[in-house]
């Protein structure tokens, strides 16, 4: 491999900015702010806004909403039947 090409790959601390939620994992991003892990370790922290802990398919709190088609809005707009 040619040396400089390929960017460090290091383990990062990624935080839900929502719920605080932390991982550990594996990544080529970087970050000037630092947070120490449960292993006694500094790692750099990414924020992210969504993570398995908030995301609606993981948690079940998914939002379905029936709104109907343009047939249906039309006649409740009007009030027919």
């Amino acid at each position: 491999m040619k040396p400089n090409l390929h960017p460090d790959y290091r383990k990062v601390v990624f935080m839900d900015a929502s719920s605080g939620y932390k991982f550990l994992s594996g990544s080529t991003m970087s970050s000037n702010e630092t947070i120490e892990w449960e292993d006694g370790n500094t790692y750099p922290v990414i924020k992210v806004d969504v993570s398995s802990d908030t995301h609606p398919f993981y948690t079940g709190r998914q939002k379905f909403t029936d709104v109907g088609g343009r047939v249906d809005r039309f006649k409740k707009k009007y009030n027919l039947k």
